[in-house]
């Protein structure tokens, strides 16, 4: 049969008065008066039917079960102490808002926020992915304490984070034939590697019709490693079952990529912050 859990007000008031020597002391330690000191040990040995103190008009001894059970109360009471430091400080750490865009996160986001957290610890960070011009707009209105963006998406002040080639993608399996519209997969508009994408078909005067559109680059990656068509992607968001096909099917050649961070944290520790968020996506990519 399950005894009932012991209390930890009873536990602590136990050591306290173990500790003192004194049921005065350990009341006033506690905030609590010598009659309710005196009440709780009275309950704490109900609750476990053993004698914890040896009791004069003088003086307090512990027991022999009493000597050995407040190791067994000190160590519970460490435990529940540092569980409940431990909530607090989660609690208490500050948030940070990061939003990073859809083709900057790819696929090494979760390692990213990894990284972040192992190196610091004391922040919550609360990651958003979107397009760029979206999340730019927000970050210009105070909603993101800091943003990863394409850098055509702001105003290009930003730290420069890495560059990486835009290519176009497509299943190794993959045919199209030229004498009809390319079929494309992208992201929904506002997207700015689409408008590229299209830009550059229409430059060359190469047809298109649109097959799939995603509302992340995982979603274009599937589409693509699929065979529905061909994509724009950053090199680094290649599929390992699909191939670059520019040369190939002759279709005009994309502008690389630069990533930036915009952030507004300030002073020693903001910069900090700001330089680990730059080196955890510099590291993820290979920069």
């Amino acid at each position: 049969m399950l005894q009932p859990p012991l209390e930890i007000d009873l536990l602590r008031s136990f050591v306290a008065v173990a500790e003192g020597e004194s049921f005065t002391s350990a009341g006033a330690a506690l905030g609590a008066s010598q009659s309710a000191m005196s009440v709780r040990i009275r309950k704490l040995e109900e609750r476990l039917g053993r004698r914890l103190l040896d009791r004069t008009p003088r003086s307090i001894a512990l027991t022999p079960f009493g000597e050995g059970f407040l190791g067994d109360a000190r160590r519970v009471l460490e435990a529940h102490d540092d569980a409940m430091l431990r909530a607090r400080n989660h609690l208490d750490r500050p948030n940070l808002a990061l939003a990073v865009s859809d083709h900057a996160a790819g696929g090494c986001l979760p390692q990213v926020l990894m990284t972040l957290a192992e190196r610091h610890p004391e922040i919550q960070f609360l990651a958003t992915v979107g397009a760029s011009v979206g999340i730019y707009e927000a970050f210009t209105s105070g909603q993101y304490d800091a943003v990863v963006v394409r850098e055509e998406s702001g105003d290009n002040k930003g730290r420069r984070l890495f560059r990486d080639k835009m290519i176009w993608a497509a299943a190794r399996t993959f045919e199209w034939d030229p004498n009809t519209p390319l079929p494309l997969i992208s992201l929904a508009a506002p997207c700015g590697v689409r408008a590229t994408a299209i830009t550059a078909l229409e430059a060359q005067d190469i047809a298109w019709r649109e097959v799939f559109v995603g509302t992340g680059v995982a979603a274009v990656q599937a589409a693509v490693s699929a065979g529905l068509g061909i994509a724009a992607l950053d090199s680094r968001n290649l599929p390992d079952d699909c191939r670059p096909v520019k040369k190939s099917l002759g279709l005009p050649l994309l502008p690389a990529t630069q990533m930036l961070l915009h952030h507004r944290l300030s002073g020693r520790r903001g910069n900090e912050i700001a330089s680990a968020i730059a080196a955890a996506f510099r590291e993820t990519a290979g920069q």
